[in-house]
């Protein structure tokens, strides 16, 4: 950095407003300020071509144990999720834990699920025909990735009720803006995931089954490759990635789609525009808002900078709003043609989403079999809210009906 250059510091915005009003925020600030400082001390980048850039730059790594540390939680069942969780992790470590579950998310294992996806979704229909009403994000849109998690797994469908409501609020903890008041409760959760999970490996080891888990623990007790607590962050990070973000972007999508009707019909008139759909979805609408990385070194930009040792979330939301990139970026547009190959939302470089296969898939099947099932399905009431700026973002319920 040139020493002699004018340093200036970024804004300042309180959290409260960016998580009730982030696009609003975002789209004054873009064109004053590459970065923007949070009232807790957070820095978040908001430009496309620097998040982009940043999301691989030597000078910052993802972020560990430093989110949960400034809430005050430095040990238990949630501080070692995040020590131990791939997610959370860096260099070799990152490679070692990520390895063995690579695998199971391939594209083409992931291609295999789709019919299995399908029926899901269509079963789910079926179930609420009679009532011609439902609460899409609870009797719809959790069931689908949630139900595929536990195939992949192994684990049983009547556990479902139970590990997404520890899921769920165990995700508010990758929030930049999660409170210290919600800890007690975050901390509990993770508790009753880590026993669960911690049941399902020794039971696998009892009574080995023809599924994931048993290969998964003895594959792991064989290499010794990763430590007992490795071994379960793993499992616990996979059913946590796989349930709940994917719930909140496939009713984000439909209610998208509803409040846009001219786009619905095209949809179920044409099932080709389902993966255009999906994709203009997560990039209108994200259900995760930005990737968190921690600055090892002074970062400029601009003249602004981010000092070293600092919390620095890249938000993807913003970017992905960013006029610099998309035309008219403010406008939904299911046929859109500048988007990126490699979608924004699921993070770059070598911590890119492990099951970014998974979650298209269960997006576009879902969207399918609604669009098929249901043509003159519309929302009951207001459309859903989509709180908050970063991490996994908090959904609101969404009712729909058809005739």
């Amino acid at each position: 950095m040139d020493s002699s250059a004018q340093i200036r510091e970024p804004p300042t915005v309180p959290r409260a407003e960016l998580d009730q009003r982030p696009h609003e925020m975002f789209r004054r600030l873009r064109p004053l300020t590459p970065l923007v400082r949070r009232d807790d001390g957070g820095y978040i980048a908001i430009r496309a071509a620097d998040v982009e850039r940043l999301m691989t730059d030597p000078r910052t790594r993802q972020s560990e144990t430093e989110l949960p540390t400034s809430r005050g939680v430095t040990d238990g069942p949630l501080f070692t999720f995040f020590k131990s969780s791939m997610l959370f992790t860096n260099g070799p470590d990152h490679r070692r834990r990520r390895a063995p579950l690579s695998r199971v998310f391939a594209v083409k294992l992931v291609a295999d699920l789709r019919p299995r996806i399908r029926a899901v979704a269509e079963r789910l229909i079926e179930r609420a025909s009679a009532r011609k009403e439902m609460n899409l994000l609870d009797d719809y849109a959790a069931l689908i990735p949630a139900r595929m998690i536990s195939e992949v797994l192994g684990l049983a469908e009547e556990d479902i009720p139970r590990f997404t409501r520890w899921v769920y609020t165990m995700a508010r903890a990758i929030t930049p803006s999660f409170a210290r008041e919600e800890v007690p409760e975050i901390v509990d959760a993770a508790d009753q995931l880590t026993a669960y999970v911690s049941e399902l490996l020794a039971n696998r080891r009892a009574s080995p089954r023809d599924d994931f888990l048993t290969s998964y623990v003895r594959a792991m007790d064989a290499e010794g490759n990763l430590s007992p607590e490795e071994t379960l962050a793993q499992i616990m990070t996979v059913i946590l990635g796989g349930s709940d973000t994917t719930r909140s972007a496939m009713t984000i999508q439909v209610a998208l789609l509803l409040q846009h009707p001219e786009q619905w019909e095209a949809v179920c008139r044409d099932p080709a525009l389902i993966p255009g759909a999906v994709v203009e979805s997560l990039r209108y609408e994200p259900s995760v808002g930005s990737v968190p990385r921690f600055t090892l070194d002074e970062i400029e930009i601009e003249g602004y900078v981010v000092p070293r040792n600092r919390m620095l979330s890249l938000s993807t939301l913003s970017a992905m709003r960013d006029s610099a990139v998309y035309a008219d970026p403010d406008r939904f547009d299911i046929r859109r043609g500048d988007l990126s190959r490699k979608h924004p939302v699921f993070g770059n470089g070598v911590h890119r989403c492990l099951g970014e296969a998974l979650a298209k898939a269960e997006l576009e099947e879902g969207l399918a079999a609604l669009s098929a099932r249901l043509p003159q399905l519309r929302l009951v009431g207001e459309p859903p809210v989509v709180r908050g700026h970063g991490g996994i973002r908090q959904m609101s319920n969404m009712h729909v009906s058809w005739p």
